[in-house]
């Protein structure tokens, strides 16, 4: 591995500012890692190669490059959020190809922090599903190439966890940002709503999709974070004991959980409570309904996104994920079932303070043209492997995905943690605990043929 290539962005926004190396130097690096390891990851569906050399430079010359949080760092941004001169395809064939004219509000708070944005990452057709292919590519888990990265933000996640940057941007509606992260041994955060700026497809999935990091570290989280935000997350010095609820069953009715997770769960928990937290067995009181509620959403979200589009060039998974959801988006916008969900659980979570899941119920999908296949049998895969993340997207709440033990394959296994609205800063603490009591190796081997 080249000397920058590899290392975190808190470490390589430092040896810019102090000009112990370049924007260019650093951006380079990490280009020529793409270029030789992407064809067998599949992250990006568009590398800006001689853009970001530019914008490297332009940020050499900033006056103010002692004090950019990002200084120099390369940044991966999902193909579903504005980049000045890049068409935003969506992965689909339907979306227009015209150049957008300015930034979205977080690639733009990024860039003026010192990101250079060196590609666009691949994701399922509107961000629809839990694993990532299309026309423009698959994106494998570097951990096991023959795996999907998850999705929708599987680009971004394999993007990470190669290696081919130390960031990536990308955004959660149903565990989009939580569902790759685990696949790859990343963490990441879905903020809850309002901590950063959404404005993703038409209308944010009702409210529900949030813009978050993807990063190796709890500490390259955090500075990521408080960019999008515009305000810090900065670690409690002196961390109190939390009340944390262990709970190891799916949310959703007649779904399993394999032995790795809940092994996962049960050595995170035994971390905490040896770190001093008060950690009790619940579950909490999800209904029976929320599977129905959950589909209705999922569903719903991607009928309103695709309002416009030829249908005729969408993949058949979408085109009837669309139809299902259609009659469903007047009930769906006017919250009500969300506000059932969260008048349900708010009362756990005033005895707790957060609340421990596996992250999935069990290791990703194989990696394949999922776009070429029927939708119930790209449903049945994607609720069997990933229960966990939609109840916190219908609440609204934030929730986090850390890297805890490993697979039998060796890849790695997550579990979830979720908080009450206004937590992220406690979320990330108990995460930079884990991160410390309990190390994960940061970057893939990427080793393996497709």
């Amino acid at each position: 591995m080249s000397s920058w290539a590899g290392r975190s962005a808190v470490e390589i926004a430092a040896a810019v500012r102090e000009k112990r190396v370049t924007p260019r130097e650093v951006v380079a690096e990490h280009l020529a890692r793409i270029e030789r390891l992407d064809g067998r990851v599949g992250a990006f569906r568009k590398v800006r190669a001689q853009a970001a050399l530019a914008e490297a430079d332009e940020v050499a010359s900033r006056a103010d490059l002692d004090g950019l949080p990002l200084a120099g760092v390369p940044l991966a941004v999902k193909d579903n959020l504005a980049v000045c001169g890049e068409s935003a395809r969506n992965g689909s064939a339907a979306t227009p190809d015209a150049p957008a004219g300015e930034d979205h509000v977080t690639v733009a708070r990024l860039r003026a922090a010192g990101a250079v944005v060196v590609g666009l990452t691949n994701v399922p057709e509107l961000c629809v599903f839990g694993t990532t292919e299309g026309p423009y590519g698959i994106a494998r888990n570097p951990w096991d190439l023959s795996r999907t990265a998850g999705g929708s933000s599987g680009g971004s996640a394999a993007a990470v966890a190669a290696g081919l940057v130390p960031l990536a941007l990308g955004n959660d509606g149903m565990g989009s940002l939580r569902i790759p992260a685990a696949n790859c041994g990343l963490v990441t955060l879905k903020p809850g709503h309002g901590v950063v700026p959404a404005g993703i497809g038409n209308g944010d999935w009702f409210g529900m999709s949030e813009n978050g990091p993807l990063a190796t570290t709890v500490g390259d989280l955090r500075l990521m974070l408080a960019v999008l935000a515009d305000r810090e997350f900065a670690p409690t010095e002196e961390r109190p004991r939390r009340r944390i609820a262990a709970a190891v069953r799916s949310p959703l009715a007649g779904v399993g959980v394999s032995r790795p997770y809940t092994i996962a769960v049960r050595q995170a928990a035994g971390v905490l409570a040896r770190a001093g937290h008060q950690v009790r067995r619940a579950e909490p009181p999800y209904p029976l309904s929320l599977g129905v509620t959950a589909l209705r959403h999922w569903t719903a979200g991607t009928a309103v996104d695709a309002e416009g589009l030829d249908r005729t060039r969408l993949a058949r998974r979408t085109r009837v994920h669309a139809a299902v959801g259609r009659p469903f988006v007047r009930r769906v916008r006017t919250g009500e079932a969300r506000e059932r969900l969260r008048a349900r659980l708010t009362p756990f979570f005033t005895e707790y303070d957060v609340l421990l899941t596996p992250a999935l119920a069990r290791r990703s999908p194989q990696a394949g043209p999922w776009h070429e296949r029927g939708w119930l049998p790209n449903v049945l895969a994607n609720t069997a492997y990933s229960p966990f993340t939609p109840p916190w997207n219908l609440t609204g709440w934030p929730a986090m995905s850390v890297p805890a033990g490993t697979l039998p394959s060796g890849a790695p296994c997550a579990v979830q943690l979720v908080g009450r609205p206004g937590t992220e800063a406690l979320l990330l603490d108990l995460a930079e605990e884990l991160e410390e009591l309990s190390p994960w190796q940061r970057t893939a081997p990427v080793t393996g043929r497709t």
